[in-house]
C-alpha cells in the first residue's frame, strides 16, 4: 500500500471529530462507543494496510470493524449504564417497579441521557438538603416554642401560687393585704385563661377547623366600631384615633367580619400598648386593584428595629420580653392575626422604625 493511502487514512482517522469529543464535558454513550470503535477500526485498518495494499480490503476491514465494535460496545455500555441508573432511581425514589413497568421503561420509553440523570440526582440532592434544613429550622422553632410556652405558663401559675400560699400562711386575716392578693391572683388567672384561649384559637386556625364565613361590609364602619370599643383604653394614654384623610369614602370588602374585627382589635390594641402618650393611631384604606383592598393601622410609638420584623408574627416572640410582659398580653396576638389573614388567602406585612412607630398592613378581598 502506498504511503499516500496510509497518510490519507491516518488523516481521516485523526480528523474524525476527536477534538469535539474530548472537548465535550460529558460524553454520551454513543460518542464513547463511536470513539472506541474508531480507535479499534483505525488500528485494524493500519494493520491490514501493512499486510495487504488492496484499498477494497482495507475499506471493508475498516467498515466491518467500526460497525461491529460500535454496536457491541454501545449495547454493553447502555446495559451497564441502565442497570446503574436503575439502582440510582431506586435509591432516589425508593420504589419498586413491576415487570411490566420495568419492560415499558426499558424498551418503550426513551432512555434518559447521563446529563438528564445527573440533573435528576442534583435536583434530588437539593430537595433533600432543603428538607433537612427545614427540619432543623422546625426543630429549633419547636424547642423555642416549648421554652416560651413553659415560661408563659409558669409566670402566672407561680404568681397565683405565691399569693395563695401567702394568704394561707396568715395574710388571709390581714384586711390590708388579703383583698389585694386575691385581686392580683385573679389577674394572673385571667391572663392564664387568655393564654389558653389564644392557644386553642391558633390550634383551630392551623388545623383548618375554624371556618371563614365571608360577607360584604364596609371596612370603615368596622374600624370605627373597633375605635369605639378601645376608646377608654386609649384615653388613659391620651392616644387619639383617626381615619387618614382621603380614606373616608366607604369601601366594601368580602371577608369574615368578626374575624377581621379580631384582627383590628389586636392591631389597634398593640398601637395603644406600644404607642407614646398623647400619640395617634391612624387607619388607612386603599383600593389596590379590582380584587384587593389594603388596610393599614399605624402608630407613632416605640417601633421596632429591622432585625425583629421577620419574626414578629411568631408565637410568643417579643422584641423586649420584660417590657412586653409589663404591658400585658399573651404573646400570641400577632400570630392569630397572621393566621386569620392567611385563612382569607390574603397577606399581612409590617413596617417599623425605633422611636418612629409601626405600620401593620393587610389585604382583604374587594367587595365592590
Amino acid at each position: 500500500m502506498s504511503s499516500e493511502k496510509i497518510g490519507l487514512i491516518s488523516r481521516y482517522y485523526k480528523n474524525y471529530s476527536l477534538w469535539s469529543m474530548f472537548k465535550a464535558k460529558n460524553l454520551s454513550p454513543q460518542k464513547l462507543a463511536g470513539f472506541t470503535a474508531l480507535i479499534l477500526s483505525g488500528i485494524i485498518t493500519l494493520g491490514t494496510a501493512l499486510i495487504d495494499a488492496d484499498w477494497k480490503i482495507i475499506l471493508t476491514a475498516f467498515t466491518l470493524t467500526f460497525l461491529v465494535s460500535y454496536y457491541l460496545y454501545l449495547y454493553t455500555l447502555q446495559n451497564f449504564i441502565y442497570r446503574k441508573i436503575k439502582l440510582i432511581y431506586k435509591f432516589i425514589y425508593q420504589t419498586k417497579a413491576s415487570k411490566r413497568e420495568d419492560f415499558f421503561n426499558k424498551n418503550i420509553l426513551p432512555l434518559k441521557t447521563i446529563e438528564e440523570v445527573s440533573e435528576d440526582v442534583e435536583k434530588w440532592a437539593s430537595q433533600k438538603k432543603e428538607e433537612l434544613d427545614m427540619l432543623r429550622r422546625n426543630e429549633e422553632f419547636r424547642k423555642e416554642f416549648l421554652l416560651n410556652l413553659s415560661h408563659e405558663l409558669k409566670t402566672p401559675i407561680f404568681a397565683v401560687q405565691g399569693y395563695i400560699h401567702t394568704l394561707l400562711d396568715g395574710a388571709l386575716d390581714d384586711p390590708s393585704v388579703n383583698k389585694l392578693f386575691l385581686k392580683n391572683a385573679t389577674k394572673n388567672i385571667d391572663r392564664l385563661c387568655r393564654l389558653i384561649d389564644d392557644l386553642d384559637e391558633i390550634s383551630k386556625l392551623e388545623s383548618g377547623e375554624m371556618t371563614i364565613n365571608k360577607e360584604n361590609f364596609t371596612i370603615q364602619e368596622l374600624i370605627k366600631d373597633v375605635f369605639d370599643t378601645l376608646s377608654l383604653k386609649a384615653n388613659t394614654k391620651g392616644i387619639k384615633f383617626q381615619v387618614k384623610k382621603g380614606c373616608e369614602a366607604p369601601i366594601h370588602v368580602q371577608a369574615d367580619k368578626e374575624k377581621v374585627r379580631q384582627v383590628l382589635i389586636n392591631l389597634v390594641d398593640n398601637s395603644i400598648k406600644y404607642g407614646r402618650p398623647d400619640g395617634h393611631t391612624v387607619a388607612s384604606i386603599y383600593v389596590m386593584d379590582d380584587k384587593r383592598v389594603l388596610v393599614e393601622i399605624s402608630d407613632d410609638g416605640i417601633g421596632m428595629s429591622e432585625e425583629h420584623l421577620p419574626r414578629v408574627f411568631e408565637r410568643f416572640y417579643r422584641t423586649d420580653r420584660a417590657r412586653s410582659r409589663d404591658i400585658g398580653g399573651t404573646g400570641l396576638g400577632l400570630a392569630i392575626v397572621k393566621h386569620i389573614i392567611e385563612a382569607h388567602d390574603q397577606t399581612i406585612n409590617i413596617r417599623s422604625k425605633p422611636e418612629i412607630g409601626s405600620t401593620f398592613g393587610f389585604t382583604l378581598e374587594s367587595g365592590e
